[in-house]
């Protein structure tokens, strides 16, 4: 899963950052919803990893 979430790591923490950015900006720059965004944002990044791990140890076990 490590791997994977090295992968996606550079380009995935900075669109976190923009959609947070944006998401503070558009609250009317309120920063504990900005704040809950993130923190939401950073958990989906780490299940998705997981994920994606998953599935393609799936797929490269009926592969061969």
């Amino acid at each position: 899963m490590w791997q994977q979430y090295k992968k996606t790591l550079v380009g995935m923490q900075v669109t976190i950052a923009a959609f947070t950015a944006g998401a503070y900006l558009m609250m009317y720059r309120s920063f504990v919803p900005a704040a809950v965004f993130f923190v939401v944002m950073q958990i989906g990044a780490v299940f998705g990893a997981y994920w994606g791990a998953r599935l393609k140890s799936r797929t490269q076990a009926r592969l061969g």
